[in-house]
């Protein structure tokens, strides 16, 4: 059991602008925009290349959609897959379709067949958006898919003249073009959506209840789950996003929207939080370090939220001195630990301090942040957010409070955690137990209410900002006619954080190679799943009843980085 009477010294270190409890609205999450649009109808809401529109014309364009899905046969409550990278589309069908009264289903654009296949059948989405380029790929899974309808979009239906001829040209002339077969029935063009024509009737949801979106994350021990967010979760977390950052004005600012939309992290800051101020949001669909470095020097973005990987892959530019960064007033980090050098030299290169935070998919996701004028700690992951209850409880039991600077599991309570697990019963019990969030993270609090990760009680993998799960890599490498045994493991990385390393045991008689192993993985999992690095062993480390050492063997790459073997074939 969880005393109710925890320990919260974090609160004698808000800055003095924060309250520790604040005044929560039971409003749809798309109450924000709607705000916004009334009070700064001419501010501009989207650039992308050489498309701009304002909240006013994003309000109509939303209303559009959410009109147009309901004629389409679209109910309250249904799910609707959203497959897109970051475009001013993703952002106008994420509006759209809660105004709507459906659920967003943010779905990875890099989804091979087995996840694809998951995705839609355990959340019985009835329409998908998605992009002509992904078309290759879905086309031939949709009589499996389940879908209603599918509304597909290409990136010109978001440029104006010359680009989008010139787009048009370039993927004629590099034969990446995209026949899609509209039936008008099954098969319908994106714009078909943003036409003015159905009268817009205003659904208001139960904010507390019904769902906003049901985001997929994944696990160690089974496929992915869908985490049940409310209307009410995803607005209680920009209200409190907005606390913390409370120099933040309405109307003045820019957001770099890198961080990708269909992650949760991503969605709230980018979209959530940046529409909720008021902000410019310059969606960024791909990550070139120096795209990005020019961008910035460009457009001027005042918040730029992104992941250790990226400060790191943009700090490594040797011409990163030739770009005006100094238009950056925040950067926020998320997702994983970023180093203390990395922090320094973006602080001397832009002016601008990384502000690290902490958060997960099934609190929406932020429960932890630094500062934004008090104390901040370096390596740490801040304070709970206002009315976020925080505490370390023993790894076994579950129970607790430990004491300031003991180590066991991290776990929350607040107005941001989850409904549940989508059809997910036992695994909900599981996680969230008397109103407590057991996030999985080990961690300690310091005297002054501080919260440090220290590792990962799930064997969760980050790389590059994306969450890769072991488990399911493990079974691609066991379908390897090839494979006895296999095993997969997060290795530190300068760059991405970790990379994914297999330890591959071949079946008697078989001679494996690397790239067997690279290629058979591309064919059934995304590119940022396929391990990085392999090695072939003759047996793996396993307890006395048969269950593979994971932690064992990373306890050895780590062995090998402290010793300088840097043998990793």
């Amino acid at each position: 059991m969880i005393k109710t009477d925890i320990p919260r010294p974090w609160l004698e270190y808000y800055d003095s602008e924060v309250s520790s409890s604040l005044d929560y609205e039971d409003i749809p999450v798309y109450e924000y925009l709607d705000r916004v649009a009334s009070k700064h109808p001419r501010r501009r809401a989207i650039i992308f290349n050489n498309w701009k529109i304002n909240y006013k014309k994003l309000q109509e364009l939303t209303e559009n959609v959410a009109a147009n899905l309901r004629s389409y046969g679209l109910s309250p409550g249904d799910r609707v897959a959203i497959m897109l990278p970051n475009l001013p589309q993703t952002v106008i069908t994420y509006w759209g379709v809660l105004k709507a009264g459906g659920t967003v289903v943010m779905t990875n654009p890099l989804y091979m067949e087995k996840e694809i296949l998951h995705h839609f059948g355990d959340s019985e989405s009835k329409f998908l958006i998605t992009l002509d380029m992904l078309w290759p790929k879905l086309s031939e899974l949709l009589p499996r898919l389940g879908l209603e309808r599918v509304f597909v979009t290409s990136i010109p239906d978001c440029l104006r003249f010359p680009l989008t001829w010139l787009y048009r040209f370039k993927m004629h002339r590099e034969k990446k073009a995209v026949d899609i077969p509209y039936d008008e029935e099954k098969i319908l063009p994106w714009t078909s959506l943003i036409q003015k024509g159905e009268v817009f009737l205003k659904y208001t949801p139960e904010p507390r209840q019904d769902l906003a979106v049901l985001q997929y994350t994944g696990g160690t021990t089974g496929m992915s789950k869908g985490v049940m967010l409310t209307h009410y979760n995803l607005a209680a977390n920009v209200r409190q996003a907005m606390s913390m950052l409370h120099n933040i004005q309405l109307g003045e600012h820019t957001v770099l929207g890198l961080l990708p939309y269909f992650h949760i992290y991503g969605l709230t800051v980018c979209v959530n939080f940046a529409t909720a101020i008021g902000a410019t949001l310059a969606p960024y669909p791909r990550f070139v370090p120096r795209d990005v470095l020019k961008a910035i020097h460009k457009i001027k973005p005042t918040i730029f939220p992104s992941a250790p990987a990226v400060f790191q892959a943009l700090l490594q530019q040797k011409d990163i001195d030739s770009y005006d960064l100094s238009s950056i007033d925040y950067c926020i980090s998320g997702s994983a630990p970023i180093p203390r050098e990395s922090i320094e030299k973006f602080n001397k290169t832009t002016g601008a301090e990384i502000i690290e935070g902490y958060g997960l998919t099934e609190a929406s996701p932020i429960t932890h942040f630094n500062p934004l004028r008090g104390k901040r700690k370096i390596g740490s992951i801040g304070l709970p957010f206002p009315d976020t209850d925080a505490a370390i409880v023993d790894m076994d039991s579950g129970e607790g409070p430990l004491s300031s600077n003991e180590t066991g599991e991290l776990i929350v309570k607040g107005p941001q955690v989850m409904k549940g697990y989508w059809n997910q019963q036992e695994e909900t019990a599981q996680t969230l137990r008397d109103g407590w969030l057991y996030t999985g993270d080990i961690a300690y609090m310091d005297e002054e209410g501080y919260f440090y990760i220290v590792d990962r009680k799930k064997d969760l993998i980050i790389t590059g900002g994306y969450n890769v799960y072991p488990r399911e890599i493990d079974e691609v490498l066991y379908e390897h006619p090839g494979v006895k045994e296999a095993v997969t493991v997060g290795i530190p990385n300068s760059t991405r954080g970790e990379v994914v390393k297999a330890f591959v045991v071949p079946k008697e008689g078989q001679e494996l190679t690397r790239a067997d192993i690279v290629s058979f993985c591309k064919q059934k999992l995304a590119s940022f799943k396929v391990p990085k690095q392999i090695e072939f062993r003759e047996e793996l480390p396993k307890t006395i009843v048969g269950k593979v050492l994971r932690r064992a063997l990373r306890e050895e790459e780590m062995a090998k980085r402290k010793g300088g073997d840097g043998n990793n074939s």
